[in-house]
């Protein structure tokens, strides 16, 4: 029998990988894709292949934001900033909203794709412990009796 860790844990491992890489390469972007791209393969291979293509010419701060675009549309770049030789990314649900009220996935690295990533990583992490956590609605049938109004039109 196959041991299945649970997401939370592969996306940990993750998160610790990319924090000790020093360099980006072709298989920590593969590593990415296959244990945080839940969606990656349900896309067309055409836009499959733009990602990979980025990847094989070495552009890999477009390739991360290609794969955000396609794996979490939802999260936008919020905030890119440089300083003191290391790279602080933001990404966010709604950055019009201020900073207090937005759900925010932050990762800082000295490398900006990765920086890039880690953030990623962190919105996945965030994303998958809210779909686990969400209460289920009770769903309701309608009745096909009689309805009576009970508004008061004195």
């Amino acid at each position: 029998m196959l041991f299945d860790p649970n997401p939370e844990e592969l996306l940990g491992r993750l998160e610790d990988e990319l924090r000790r890489a020093e360099t980006i390469t072709p298989e920590l972007m593969s590593d990415v894709i296959g244990q945080a791209c839940v969606r990656f393969a349900a896309h067309r291979p055409h836009v499959n292949a733009n990602v990979h293509q980025l990847i094989e010419v070495g552009a890999w701060t477009d390739a991360t934001l290609a794969m955000l675009e396609l794996e979490l549309p939802q999260w936008k770049l919020r905030r890119l900033v440089r300083d003191d030789g290391e790279w602080f990314c933001s990404l966010s649900k709604q950055p019009e909203l201020p900073i207090g009220y937005d759900e925010v996935a932050e990762a800082s690295h000295e490398i900006l794709p990765l920086a890039i990533l880690l953030a990623f990583v962190q919105a996945r992490r965030t994303t998958a412990a809210s779909a686990t956590c969400q209460t289920t609605v009770p769903q309701v049938r309608p009745v096909e009796e009689h309805a009576s109004c009970c508004d008061n039109f004195a």
